[in-house]
């Protein structure tokens, strides 16, 4: 999918050279057709690798895509130039009458923290009402799956003993709904956290669906509403070198951490040595969903999405 995005976004540079399509805003102009709309809420503090990250998952498809990138007002990112977060970032009082055909929401580093605790959470929970009203599908990833779950349904999260960290198997529960099509009967995906939430909270709340999960890494995705909302707890957007990135920042700050689990050859801990067993179920997922979820799903009329009820795709 073309991705109308800025051309000076340092993402379009760096995946040029990965021999990724990507369609910048001077091109996208010439074309005369209603491009999806979507939001990126990033949470993460090292924003332009998470940005390109998602932008390599979201191109490469027949239909335009515009992108707003979002951040939170009531909290101030330390990790990106200020300059960067100027240009191409909103915050959420610039686009709250706005409607979008989707929605991603990263994930944060602050799962250890209860979530009321978190500084920015009032603004984060008036974003997860504000999107159930004006955003067709919303993917809620890692600790915001968790946050959306437990705004919405109540549902807790646990602290593990260490840290759920490599590449892991799961299987589908549902191999037949739209968001799996094409999809292998086991594939692996990244995880990296500290928390958990149980299946069998999942499985007693109504109108919540467990499409995947992992023996050694738990739930991996929630559907909701039939698919305007999933909570996806791993990370199938990572870069192939971004677990070994976290390895060895938490090496050098003397935290314990094992080897990513299914991740080096012969478990050697080397950059040289990684094996990437979830690029293609990567882009599978997310291409699934914004066909299925978002453009087959949203309505021509962007207002129409605020009187959507659940989606109803097979």
């Amino acid at each position: 999918m073309p991705l109308n995005i800025p051309h000076n976004l340092p993402a379009v540079d760096i995946l040029k050279e990965e021999n990724i399509f990507v369609m910048d805003d001077l091109r996208a102009a010439t074309q005369d057709i209603r491009p999806l709309r979507l939001a990126l809420l990033n949470l993460m503090p090292m924003k332009i690798v998470t940005e390109t990250d998602f932008v390599r998952l979201l191109s490469n498809s027949p239909l335009q895509v515009e992108v707003d990138f979002l951040k939170m007002k009531t909290h101030d990112s330390k990790h990106t130039p200020q300059e960067h977060l100027s240009t191409f970032y909103k915050n959420f009082g610039d686009i709250r009458k706005n409607y979008y055909d989707g929605m991603i929401i990263t994930g944060a580093p602050v799962e250890l923290l209860d979530f009321e605790d978190v500084n920015y959470w009032d603004e984060l929970t008036e974003i997860f009402d504000w999107a159930a009203k004006h955003v067709t599908s919303t993917f809620y990833i890692c600790w915001a799956a968790q946050a959306g779950l437990h705004h919405f349904h109540r549902v807790s999260k646990y602290t593990l003993d260490k840290k759920k960290f490599g590449v892991f198997k799961h299987t589908l529960n549902d191999p037949n709904i739209p968001l799996f099509r094409g999809f292998d009967d086991a594939f692996y995906i990244p995880h990296s956290r500290h928390t958990d939430i149980k299946r069998e909270e999942i499985l007693q709340v109504p109108g919540l669906s467990l499409l995947s999960e992992s023996d050694d890494a738990g739930v991996y995705i929630v559907m909701s509403r039939g698919g305007r909302e999933f909570f996806v707890t791993g990370h199938s957007e990572y870069a192939p070198n971004t677990l070994h990135n976290e390895y060895i920042r938490d090496l050098n700050k003397g935290l314990p951490i094992d080897i990513p689990c299914n991740y080096y050859k012969n478990d050697i801990p080397d950059i040289h040595n990684i094996q990437v067993h979830w690029r293609a179920h990567a882009h599978l997922l997310f291409r699934n969903w914004l066909n299925y979820y978002v453009y087959q799903a949203t309505p021509f009329n962007p207002e129409e999405i605020e009187s959507l009820g659940n989606i109803d795709i097979r």
